[in-house]
Formats: structure tokens, sequence, C-alpha cells
């Protein structure tokens, strides 16, 4: 099957139908993709958390593409499979002000840094975590003509910071136009179900896809599939039980963070970071009405005394 090869410099920042195709490819065509870090290149691995204040929010989150897949109609799926992800050999996380589920209960600026080589990420903190790369950002053009934010996730897919969208997996994204326009971005080294503090180990990447269409569209949102790999064992889990989801997440979130802090040592800032790296924000019942039920999966390694 043939190969295409798209460098960082074809990078968008918005999702727009109207944007010309970087590159038309035909179903079962592999693709290769240079992807910026979420920042696209403003936080560097010298930075300390004063990079956090520089930050331009309009050049956040840039995407490589958009592709062009012959055959693709509206109403299809575009069918990627995730062949290979090669991240660099570092990665950021953050706690930036007035971003994240805690937001306001962490207002400061923080910045890892962090090295990944050796199949673990070593983090400033002194804990390791096992490599598991993910596309934080994957997904179509909407069928709404103009501009609209990468940062948004739609039914045609975009920031869905899903954690099992690595390699191995098959992604389904429902076309809303001829061609897709399939774009990627945001890889994470690792990245824990619910993203809690806004970042995962935040890294330049290079992805190998391949793609090819089915017809009719399965789902009118995106669906995937992917097999465990190394997963963790034991895990300790936190709740969060109301009538407000949002609200669910939170109060399992800061039992969590209250959880880690209690277990390791860590300032409480230190284990909602963690927590985004490692854990597993799940809806666990939105069925019996009036209260939902939200849980948050933490590694049990991080909640021992």
């Amino acid at each position: 099957m043939p190969s295409i090869h798209l460098s960082v410099e074809q990078r968008h920042l918005v999702w727009d139908n109207s944007l010309d195709p970087a590159v038309v490819v035909g179903p079962g065509d592999e693709l290769t993709l240079d992807l910026a870090d979420a920042s696209g290149g403003q936080i560097g691995f010298d930075d300390d958390a004063s990079a956090l204040a520089r930050l331009d929010f309009s050049a956040i989150n840039p995407c490589t593409g958009p592709v062009f897949v012959e055959g693709v109609a509206a109403g299809d799926d575009v069918v990627v499979e995730i062949l290979e992800i090669d991240s660099a050999g570092w990665a950021w996380t953050a706690n930036i002000p007035g971003f994240g589920l805690l937001n306001d209960d962490f207002p400061d600026p923080r910045l890892w840094i962090s090295t990944v080589g050796d199949g673990v990420i070593a983090t400033p903190i002194g804990v390791e975590i096992p490599i598991s790369p993910m596309i934080g950002t994957i997904g179509l053009a909407p069928t709404v003509f103009g501009p609209a934010p990468l940062l948004v996730p739609t039914t045609a897919g975009g920031n869905m910071d899903i954690s099992q969208l690595g390699a191995g997996s098959t992604l389904h994204l429902p076309a809303q136009v001829a061609g897709g326009l399939l774009s990627a971005g945001d890889v994470h080294a690792v990245q824990g179900d619910g993203e809690v503090c806004g970042t995962g180990a935040e890294t330049p990447a290079t992805v190998r896809l391949r793609v090819s269409v089915a017809s009719p569209a399965r789902s009118s949102a995106p669906w995937y599939e992917h097999s465990i790999q190394g997963q963790e064992t034991e895990w300790t889990c936190t709740t969060g039980i109301g009538p407000d989801l949002f609200q669910a997440a939170r109060d399992a979130t800061r039992r969590a963070v209250d959880l880690v802090a209690t277990g390791t040592g860590l300032e409480p800032v230190e284990a909602y970071m963690l927590l985004s790296l490692t854990s597993e924000l799940r809806v666990s019942e939105i069925v019996d009405a009036p209260n939902w039920v939200m849980s948050m999966h933490i590694p049990t390694r991080y909640t021992l005394r």
C-alpha cells in the first residue's frame, strides 16, 4: 500500500470544511503524520512555569492535515487504524490557571518537564509511569461552514482525549462532508481518563495510520475498538454521586486528590497533576434518576501509605 507523509508544517488551527486538503489519499493508504505538541512549540524542554503566562491560546492544539479520503461521502465512516505512535524524548504537563476540572482549587501555574524513554515517563516528582502513547485530537471537518475551535469535540471527533486511542486501536469517524478531511494532533505519551488537570504528558510525535471507508456509517458519533495492554491489575476508586454529572466528576476527583496526597505525601496540586496522567474518570452510572455516579480509578500504588 502507498505511504504518504505530512510534515508538522502542514497544520491548521481551526476545524473548517473549506480548508484545502494537504493531501488526497485512497482507501487502504497508509499515512505518516508529524504532529506538534499541544502548545504548538510554545513550551520547550528547558522551560519553567513562567512559560504558561506567555501561551497564545489561539495557537494551541494544532492539527496536521486535512487529509481528503477518496470515495468518502457524507454519511460514511472514515475508518482510521492507528498503527504506530512514536513520541519525542520529552513531554510536558501543566496546571494552567483557569483551566482543568479543579481550576478553582489550584489557581497557581505549575509545569512538569518529563523525559520519555525506555518505556517509561520519568516525571520531576520522582514517579515513573509506563508509556502509553495516544492521540488526543483526531477528527473530521464539521458540516457547518466556517471556522470552529479545535479544542471543542463534536460528533465529527476532534479533541476527544480518549486514552485508549493508541497503537492497535481502530477509530470510526462519521463523515460530515465529502472526503472527510481528517486531521490529528495533541499526542500524549500517557494520559489518564478524564485528563483532569487539562493536560496529559504533551509531546511532539509521529503517527502512522491506515485509512479506509465504511458505508454507511454505523453511528452518528465516533466509536472505537481497542485491546487492553499493560492494564493495571489493582485500582483504588473514589466516587461522586449526585444529580449534576459535572459536579459528581469534581467530587470524585477531589476525593482522589485527597487519597493520593495522603498516601504519597505529595502536595495536593502534584497529586492532581499525577491523576491527570494515571487515573481513569468514568461515568459509572447515568440511568438511575435522579442521581448519577462518577468514579475515579487510581492505580493503587499511588494511594498506599
